[in-house]
């Protein structure tokens, strides 16, 4: 689970590269899904995205699973 950590604006988060919690940079981003088309804009989702402050380790999960 992720909490807030009281000395640096930011979240700890467990790291499975790192192997313990570690200040993770974290941000919504929109993806889109289909192919080209016309309705290509309409396919858009969100995106958990976090990226770990000490080795880089980016992961990202879909947020809606409908």
């Amino acid at each position: 689970m992720a909490t807030t950590d009281g000395v640096s604006n930011g979240m700890t988060e467990p790291c499975a590269v790192c192997d313990t919690d570690t200040l993770h940079e974290v941000s919504v981003q929109l993806v889109t899904e289909a192919g080209g088309g016309e309705n290509a804009q309409y396919s858009r989702e969100p995106y958990r995205v976090r990226e770990c402050q000490r080795c880089g380790n980016r992961e990202s999960q879909r947020m809606n699973n409908a």
